[in-house]
């Protein structure tokens, strides 16, 4: 038997563990007849089968971990027996036990925490200055463009400078991209106090804007990059490599299901236990939130056409607050109601994932910032696709909205159902008498309905270049259109990224301008 030690692969996203590929076994020289057959057995042990032929072997095996290609030596040996030969290979993992295997060190966390933190009180902050100075402009975008501008003067004086900046922020930016959905979920789920005093009739108008609108969106960005592609006929080039997020690991699940269950049973037992009902149940409402991302996200490509991440996410904290307010008899609109309580003093778990989307705005300055190249060689295609898409979709939903007779506060709740919800709140908030939780539910659903059509609709709408596709899918779907097609092609993923960041953001500067806030306002009818 051979022993032998290997370092076990570290993860760069600081946020699961990754375990380290299994060893292979390379036998050469094999035998003309009756060849050894290589089984697996138990972890790290391999079994080597009818070696009764084979007196020996001329040439060494080697055992190739993922260090090296030296990673285990063997000398020839004489395999006259019939019995089965085991080699067992241990990794220095494996000795210290499976749980910890590619686990995050103390340094990497503080370094997320740092990172994190640093934008986190960049948000809040320029938040606070903003509300003190009565500034009608979404405060985070005002910080994306400062990170902007700072990446971009730093890269034209001192290149690595830059880079060592966009090297500090990586953990925190791919904190947010891989829990970026949940952000986006607690206006889904308190969508049901949301709707409760809207009348049915309405509900079918705004389904048919959603629907009508996200295809007209859809064909106004693609067809738009497609002329001005034709007129400017810039060839494609290869775009800067995009991280994906790590997928989730079963210490994770098992953590959040440990602390859904605890935190469910003292909230029961003590429901003042934190203070107030609201903190007391924000520990499980949170964990069922995030448990219901990761089992959705697990999900086979079929089901998730049906039971989207998002949705399934929704509905188990839907359903924990069901349970509680079963159990508890205090009923599940009052634990809607702790759940997004919109009150600094006193958050719910929805409040706390919602404090998030000024964070993710910032961090599209460094999305942008590495697509710089991309941007700049395709700008007349972005930038013409994006201007033109945002202001149709805006005065498009306006000017249906009242045709078919919706109400006015409605229809400007609904007005930047293209944009991705962080933007989306701000845009809302510049116009008296919207519902904030109305339009971050027409967006999630707006972005539902795109990541399930988009791909069938381009192909029905004979969009086949890929700048053109992922323009139009982020123009339309925002950032659930832009994972769906990124899924499939991902050489449009980095159009799709810049598309989703600009449409927001230019969607935001023109509502900031009063004469188009006048303009919409007179179109609804309000």
């Amino acid at each position: 038997m051979a022993v032998a030690s290997a370092v076990p692969l570290s993860s760069p996203n600081y946020s699961s563990a990754i375990l380290p590929r299994r060893p292979r076994i390379s036998v050469t020289n094999k035998c003309k007849q009756n060849p050894p057959k290589i089984s697996p057995v138990d972890s790290g042990v391999i079994q080597l089968h009818n070696w009764s032929q084979c007196r020996r072997l001329s040439n060494p095996i080697r055992v190739l971990g993922p260090g090296s290609s030296g990673f285990l030596k063997m000398e020839p040996t004489d395999y006259s027996s019939t019995r089965p030969q085991r080699i067992t290979v241990k990794s220095k993992a494996t000795k210290e036990g499976s749980n910890s295997v590619g686990l995050p060190s103390a340094v990497e966390i503080l370094h997320l925490v740092v990172s994190l933190g640093i934008i986190l009180a960049m948000d809040k902050f320029l938040k606070r200055v903003f509300v003190a100075a009565a500034i009608k402009f979404p405060s985070a975008l005002f910080g994306m463009f400062c990170v902007f501008s700072v990446l971009m003067i730093l890269d034209s004086i001192v290149p690595p400078a830059a880079s060592s900046l966009m090297g500090f922020f990586d953990p925190a930016i791919m904190f947010i991209q891989r829990w970026l959905p949940l952000f986006y979920v607690p206006s889904l789920v308190v969508l049901p106090l949301a709707v409760k005093d809207i009348p049915a009739a309405s509900g079918v108008k705004i389904c048919f804007i959603i629907a009508a609108g996200w295809l007209a969106s859809l064909s106004v960005a693609g067809y738009t990059a497609i002329a001005v592609r034709n007129l400017v006929k810039t060839e494609m080039v290869a775009a800067e490599p995009m991280s994906k997020p790590s997928p989730f690991s079963s210490v994770e699940l098992w953590t959040w299901t440990g602390v859904f269950i605890s935190s469910f049973a003292v909230a029961f037992l003590y429901p003042t236990a934190l203070g107030t009902s609201a903190r007391t149940c924000l520990p499980f409402l949170l964990a069922a939130t995030v448990l219901g991302y990761m089992v959705g996200s697990g999900f086979p490509s079929e089901v998730k056409k049906v039971l989207h991440p998002i949705i399934c996410c929704a509905l188990s904290a839907d359903l924990a607050a069901l349970a509680f307010g079963y159990f508890s008899r205090s009923g599940m609109d009052a634990v809607l109601g702790d759940y997004l309580t919109k009150v600094s003093s006193n958050p719910g778990a929805g409040d706390i994932l919602m404090g998030f989307l000024g964070s993710v705005i910032i961090s599209f300055a460094f999305s942008m910032f590495k697509q710089r190249k991309l941007v700049k060689r395709h700008a007349a295609e972005i930038f013409s696709s994006v201007i033109i898409s945002t202001i149709f979709s805006l005065y498009s939903t306006a000017v249906v909205g009242r045709l078919v007779g919706l109400e006015p506060s409605l229809t400007l709740s609904i007005l930047p159902r293209c944009i991705t919800v962080a933007l989306a709140l701000s845009i809302v908030s510049l116009f008296d008498g919207a519902n904030a939780s109305l339009t971050a539910a027409v967006v999630v659903v707006t972005g539902l309905v795109g990541a399930n059509f988009v791909q069938t609709m381009l192909d029905k709408l004979r969009l086949q270049d890929p700048i053109a596709r992922g323009i139009a899918t982020a123009s339309s779907a925002h950032g659930l259109g832009t994972a769906a097609l990124s899924a499939k092609e991902p050489e449009a993923l980095p159009f799709c990224a810049i598309a989703y960041a600009l449409t927001g953001i230019f969607g935001s500067l023109i509502c900031s301008v009063p004469l188009v806030r006048k303009s919409l306002l007179l179109i609804v009818g309000s």
